[in-house]
């Protein structure tokens, strides 16, 4: 083992198995205590079957008789550290995976990719790009604007919310008739929509209108061509119209903002009508309200015969202070006539009288105030009743004079506001003129289709893997 271990001074020259040196010894070590009947000093002296010398470093690491298959492997073996100890006892290795080959599954992904994605996206790109029509867009933009004054409407306690209604409310009227079958028809009448949106049928079928259309049919093409953006906060329309010429496109909008401007025309009148004939009817009702509580009034004078029944107790408490008087210059008269007549003396009777009779009309004044006998009138009611009934009849007639003002400032307000338009349609984009076709919009429209078929075919192949792996 020494002599293995020592070898190579002669043999130096070759460089490979002077750098295999080392693992030759660390092998034969292993071959040592695996095999120790082993004869290492014959292995070195001797000849192996192959008629190599024992001092060749491959022949020396191979057991009598065997030799070696594959130098190069062996060579790898001994580098590696010598865990394997002869190229005979190696293990055949297979590869862990077979080379990937297309399968029946693979080909019918790849198909489906190309009928869903490729065929379709190709056929909408050539759609696109050969066959649709240009489209021009005009876009006009308006909104509505009410009149803002601080006239006497305000004065009169805000009698001009009988007028009409907020800008925000007709701008939602406007946005719906923009839309509505009313409009369509008159632009229609105006233009002849559907001789120019079916002209290009039958070369382009999706973007054009079909021949011989229904208004409900030319109402629909017209939601897809006239595009309206509306802001609710703000008020502002804008409009953006479709057609397969400019001046097609720039007639459309001036149509919609002429007719826009009558239909707000016509609210700024139906308003001023409904203002003048609530304002008449009010007037009228609170003049037969005034009316009724005024004969009722002068009914009450002419049966009681009291004009003013505050007037008639002022008298009445001018009487009873003037009895009141009379009484108490009776007593003193009475009281001097004790101090200077005698008992029989008939002026001190006639005084006591006097004051007797001055005492019951005094009592009678006051039971007339302050009691229900109905003896106390000639009609037979009381004075409590009739001072009750008159003053529900002045306030009856003081509220109907009220209402009766209020309407007159009514009436003066809707008269006013039937002199001046109160609302109008205010352009702030006037209807444009293109100059070049925008839509279709070609790429956009060829990304959408593109994503939503690639989708598509993704969602279809994880159901097919899904339902194969289930299976």
């Amino acid at each position: 083992m020494t002599r293995i271990c020592d070898l190579g001074h002669g043999q130096r020259n070759r460089s490979e198995d002077w750098q295999l040196r080392p693992a030759i010894c660390k092998t034969l070590r292993d071959e040592r205590q695996t095999l120790p009947g082993r004869d290492f000093h014959s292995m070195i002296s001797s000849e192996d079957g192959s008629g190599r010398a024992a001092t060749d470093p491959q022949a020396m690491l191979q057991p009598t008789g065997q030799t070696v298959s594959n130098p190069g492997s062996f060579k790898k073996n001994v580098k590696s550290g010598g865990k394997k100890k002869s190229a005979a006892t190696e293990m055949p290795l297979h590869p862990v995976a077979r080379p990937a080959q297309m399968r029946r599954r693979h080909w019918g992904i790849v198909y489906s990719f190309l009928g869903i994605v490729v065929g379709p996206l190709l056929a909408t790109i050539i759609y696109l790009w050969i066959f649709a029509v240009d489209q021009y867009s005009s876009v006009t933009g308006f909104t509505i604007r009410q009149e803002e004054s601080g006239g006497a409407s305000e004065i009169l306690g805000g009698l001009s919310a009988l007028t009409g209604s907020s800008a925000s409310s007709d701008a939602d009227i406007l946005y719906e008739f923009i839309q509505s079958q009313d409009m369509v028809r008159g632009v229609d009448d105006a233009l002849d929509l559907v001789t120019h949106y079916t002209g290009p049928f039958p070369r382009d079928p999706i973007f054009a209108l079909w021949p011989d259309p229904t208004i409900e049919a030319l109402q629909e093409h017209w939601q897809r061509k006239v595009r309206i953006t509306f802001n609710q906060s703000t008020g502002l329309i804008e409009v953006r119209s479709l057609a397969f010429a400019p001046q097609t496109a720039h007639a459309i909008n001036e149509e919609i903002v002429a007719r826009s401007q009558d239909m707000i025309n016509d609210l700024n009148l139906q308003s001023r009508e409904d203002a003048m004939r609530y304002a008449r009817a009010d007037l009228d009702e609170a003049l037969l309200r005034l009316k009724t509580a005024r004969e009722a009034l002068t009914s009450f004078r002419t049966r009681t015969q009291i004009v003013d029944p505050s007037a008639d107790i002022q008298g009445r408490m001018g009487v009873m202070n003037n009895l009141q008087q009379q009484l108490a210059e009776a007593l003193i008269e009475y009281d001097l006539l004790q101090q200077t007549t005698s008992e029989g003396d008939p002026r001190l009777r006639q005084a006591q009288q006097r004051i007797t009779v001055i005492r019951a009309r005094i009592a009678d004044e006051r039971q007339s105030f302050a009691t229900e006998d109905n003896s106390a009138d000639p009609d037979g009611e009381d004075y409590p009743t009739l001072i009750a009934e008159y003053e529900g009849l002045i306030v009856d007639r003081e509220f109907a004079e009220e209402t009766y003002r209020a309407a007159l400032a009514a009436l003066d307000v809707a008269r006013a506001k039937a002199s001046r338009q109160s609302r109008y349609l205010a352009t702030y984009i006037p209807p444009t003129l293109p100059e070049m076709s925008e839509y279709p919009q070609r790429l956009v429209l060829t990304g959408i289709a593109g994503g939503f078929l690639v989708l598509l075919w993704s969602v279809l192949a994880l159901v097919y893997y899904s339902i194969r792996d289930r299976g």
